[in-house]
């Protein structure tokens, strides 16, 4: 064994000092192995040099090695896996040297097709108490074993590879953040598109043909469906295909909920994932197999209201989604069963609206226009009563039904041209009620007293206002019709937050019991109009005794204050 000189062992070191400040600018991981692995052959004069490097969880993840061909490594079964030497020094912290392999004890020799070895140097790769990885030469060239001179060697080779692997480690760790931060980058940017689109798209088929498309071109997606929750709400439709794709993935287009992939997504809420090929899904279409289609994923639409349809995807790519694609996915169903929902709550609210517009048009009709065309009714038949007796009267009552039918037909035209009759006329709450009064004595000859503040509650909102003038109207129409009253009593006044409006009368009454069970249009107009300014009506009555209506409304606009 040729031992060096102390200057040679210096120049020696000096110059694995040299090469090995290479190493530490390699920051690709294989690359890095394999300069080691050759560094290491040439100081030392090794025929054969490996580099093995741990896993997070102790087993040996890479293995490097130098000095065998390529027809040699091929005609191994597998990689080596931690026995023998190669675990032994895995499992220690001091430098293994022996000059024969097979005569230690921990030799499990060395499997079929691999070449006969003799001389071994184990050295390990250490970061602190941390174990990198390790260095194995055998064969030294020239010599029977290796001497100490190269232990010292190749434990300083080593001492620089412990930094420049873990600085591959952190550059390889920084560059796969970065791509993680991209894709996420990537895939918020879709998402933010794909609400911006949802957001401005009024109709469900819209909204579904823009977020399909968006999937399957941006995303690695061979092919793409929905399916939608049926009326029912027991099967779900296929409403859409799109990809490269001619024919839907499924052999059926409809699925009731708990059947097949489609089903049983709807029914759990949960993504399901199946590769293909497989034999486990009896609804896959055949022809799936031949598009190179590699795995197929069902995605809830979810929404408050529950899951509202499946997204289905099915990847080219030959892996299975990750988790960042998996949530992605999964996002996009949220998105669009979210925007499926609004849509339909949207169009559900323009039916309410409808409907309420006719309601308020057929009150504004009953309140207004045909109560005062009943009015008009009444004065003519006074005036025919009055024929025979006093001619001038029943004139005067002739005329004044004109009038009012002139008053009416303005009313008629002003509402065609709004929709709103303004049957205060300018005036304020107290004005209008009067001339409501006026009208009903001359209709009734019932006896009439009205009292409210002096200032005609002039700071109350005008709807409001013109709410209480309908339900004044409403009351006194039905005391003409049905009440036979000689005597009402209107009180207006304010509280604190209210104005309050009471109406009694002295006339026949009903059961306010069974008033709920037969309530006609002129007592629902009453609490409705209340109501919808943020009031209430109390209605009182018995029988014979005659009926008491309090009604309140806000003394300010409550749908301003809630808005502001």
């Amino acid at each position: 064994m040729m031992i060096l000189t102390r200057e040679q062992l210096e120049d020696r070191l000096a110059a694995l000092h040299q090469a090995s400040l290479e190493l530490v600018k390699d920051i690709s991981p294989e690359p890095l192995l394999e300069r080691i692995a050759a560094l290491a052959c040439e100081q030392v004069q090794a025929r054969y040099a490996a580099v093995g490097v741990i896993g997070k969880h102790g087993e040996l993840a890479q293995f490097i090695t130098v000095g065998m061909t390529p027809e040699e490594m091929a005609k191994l079964e597998h990689p080596p896996v931690g026995l023998g030497l190669i675990g032994a020094l895995m499992r220690s912290h001091e430098t293994i040297r022996l000059p024969e392999i097979e005569a230690d004890a921990r030799s499990v020799g060395f499997p079929p097709n691999h070449p006969y070895m003799h001389s071994f140097l184990g050295v390990p790769i250490h970061l602190g108490e941390t174990q990198l990885g390790q260095i194995y030469l055998t064969d030294k060239i020239g010599a029977s074993e290796f001497n100490p001179d190269d232990e010292l060697v190749i434990e300083t080779l080593a001492a620089y590879a412990a930094i420049a692997i873990s600085n591959a480690r952190l550059y390889e760790e920084l560059r796969q953040r970065d791509i993680i931060l991209t894709r996420r980058n990537e895939d918020l940017a879709l998402l933010n598109d794909l609400a911006s689109t949802l957001a401005s798209s009024p109709e469900v088929d819209e909204i579904l043909d823009k977020a399909l498309s968006r999937v399957v071109s941006s995303q690695d997606v061979g092919a793409g469906e929905v399916f939608l929750r049926e009326e029912n709400g027991r099967s779900l439709r296929l409403v859409l295909h799109r990809g490269s794709t001619d024919e839907p993935l499924w052999t059926q287009d409809r699925f009731p909920t708990g059947e097949g992939m489609v089903g049983l997504a709807a029914t759990s809420g949960k993504p399901l994932f199946l590769i293909i090929p497989t034999k486990n899904e009896r609804f896959l279409r055949k022809s799936v197999v031949k598009d190179a289609l590699h795995q197929i994923a069902c995605f809830p639409l979810t929404a408050r209201s529950g899951v509202l349809g499946v997204l289905c995807v099915a990847t080219s790519h030959g892996k299975v989604l990750d988790d960042r694609e998996i949530q992605l996915f999964s996002a996009i169903g949220s998105w669009v069963g979210t925007a499926i929902e609004n849509v339909r709550l949207n169009l559900q609210d323009r039916r309410l609206a409808i409907l309420e517009e006719r309601e308020r048009i057929g009150m504004d009709l009953h309140d207004g226009i045909i109560q005062s065309i009943y009015a008009v009714g009444l004065t003519l038949e006074h005036a025919r009563l009055l024929m025979d007796g006093d001619k001038q009267q029943a004139s005067r009552r002739i005329d004044q039904a004109v009038s009012d039918l002139n008053s009416t037909i303005r009313d008629i035209r002003t509402y065609i041209l709004d929709l709103r009759p303004r049957q205060l006329h300018e005036e304020n709450l107290i004005s209008g009620i009067e001339r409501l009064v006026n009208e009903f004595h001359a209709n009734t000859q019932a006896d009439v007293a009205l009292r409210g503040p002096s200032d005609g509650l002039s700071k109350l909102p005008d709807n409001n206002a013109i709410a209480l003038f309908h339900i004044c109207q409403e009351a006194l129409a039905n005391v003409a019709k049905h009440a036979h009253a000689h005597k009402v009593s209107i009180v207006l006044w304010a509280s604190e937050d209210r104005a309050l409006m009471e109406i009694s009368d002295d006339g026949r009454g009903f059961d306010a019991q069974k008033m709920n069970l037969t309530i006609g249009h002129g007592l629902a107009n009453i609490q409705t109009r209340a109501h919808a300014v943020g009031g209430d009506v109390e209605i009182t009555s018995e029988p014979n005794e005659g009926t008491t209506i309090l009604a309140w409304v806000p003394l300010t606009d409550e749908t301003e204050s809630t808005s502001g």
